[in-house]
């Protein structure tokens, strides 16, 4: 199995900045996407940022511009630095990890959530 666990979340003013970091660990055979979601209350879920194994990204709208995600192939791990935080992005984000099995196949595995609270 592959274990997800995300850092850095916390409380910051509007205009502020924050690093999440998320490390996959475990049973990794061979890591594709790495990628953030966040939930507001009473929101859907959003894909705010993704990263192919080759370094291309997307990014949701809303984000874009303010927001940077990265990732360290060696350490397994993948990076969110959000600048210029808003009220709107309060939510909890979430790390996926994408690992491709040999038998199974592509399985993406999540970490537990980290809260970020924008807010004056």
């Amino acid at each position: 199995q592959v274990q997800v666990v995300e850092s850095g979340g916390g409380l910051v003013q509007p205009g502020g900045s924050l690093r999440l970091s998320c490390a996959a660990s475990g049973s990794i055979f061979s890591i594709n996407a790495m990628g953030w979601y966040r939930r507001a209350p009473g929101k859907q879920r959003e894909l705010v940022a993704l990263i192919a194994r080759d370094s291309i990204t997307d990014y949701a709208d809303s984000v874009k511009g303010r927001f940077t995600i990265s990732r360290d192939n060696a350490e397994n791990t993948v990076y969110l630095q959000m600048n210029s935080l808003k009220p709107e992005d309060t939510a909890v984000y979430y790390c996926y990890v994408d690992d491709r099995q040999p038998l199974q196949g592509l399985k993406r595995s999540w970490g537990q959530g980290t809260q970020v609270t924008v807010s004056s």
